[in-house]
């Protein structure tokens, strides 16, 4: 998927068995870029940033999961070598760090030793707002899926980088011990559905949505 909104061009490049989607933003006047949930196959966002001359200036993540932040310690390598500096890596509620320190262990159960374990430079709290590549992602605490799973939203571009919140037509997954599913969908209703119905919604898995869609049709919402 590629879209262009508001003078930003966004790529979702689907990683790892579970076919996460990664996005990668960047900023075409100045080829500065940021990097969304790289949780895996790290050379083939490398390739794709080096084909398209990018130069990444921050990695945020939207929770801990292993899908979503496995890949961030070696593409930061393979950056930092070819930029001479590694991207900033700005983690979700701190509320997720025991999640990003377990990745090793959480891939061990499927069999991926390729994923490592994420460490932040600095963790993002709700409401705060990010200045990146010229644009201003605002961050908001979605939780429920994970105790600190956050979402970027730029509202210029009226695009939402939902992670595993909101999908077409679901929800994100409620049966890991530290989830809580009536959270999660107070924390959409709340936080999500607050949104005009034209944004884009780039969930953490499967195609993209809209919030006007999700909101009138979402069976987690709509049930009878």
């Amino acid at each position: 998927m590629h879209f262009t909104f508001d003078g930003l061009q966004v790529r979702v490049v689907p990683v790892t068995p579970f076919r996460q989607n990664c996005s990668v933003l960047w900023n075409p006047e100045t080829a500065e870029a940021v990097v969304v949930d790289p949780g895996g196959d790290a050379d083939v966002l490398a390739q794709f940033l080096g084909q398209n001359n990018l130069t990444v200036s921050a990695i945020i993540l939207t929770h801990g999961h292993l899908d979503h932040a496995g890949g961030v310690a070696p593409l930061c390598r393979i950056l930092a070598e070819r930029q001479g500096k590694a991207p900033v890596v700005i983690g979700p509620d701190k509320r997720d760090e025991f999640l990003l320190s377990s990745i090793e262990k959480q891939a061990g159960h499927f069999g991926l030793s390729e994923l490592e374990n994420a460490t932040a430079d600095e963790y993002s709290e709700d409401g705060q707002v990010l200045d990146l590549i010229g644009r201003k992602l605002h961050v908001l605490h979605v939780p429920g899926h994970t105790p600190g799973h956050v979402v970027f939203i730029d509202h210029a571009a009226k695009i939402v980088f939902a992670g595993d919140t909101l999908f077409k037509g679901a929800v994100g997954r409620t049966d890991f011990a530290y989830a809580d599913e009536s959270l999660l969908l107070n924390s959409i209703r709340e936080k999500l559905f607050s949104l005009d119905d034209g944004y884009i919604v780039v969930p953490g898995h499967g195609g993209h949505t809209t919030v006007g869609s999700e909101r009138s049709g979402n069976p987690f919402f709509n049930a009878g």
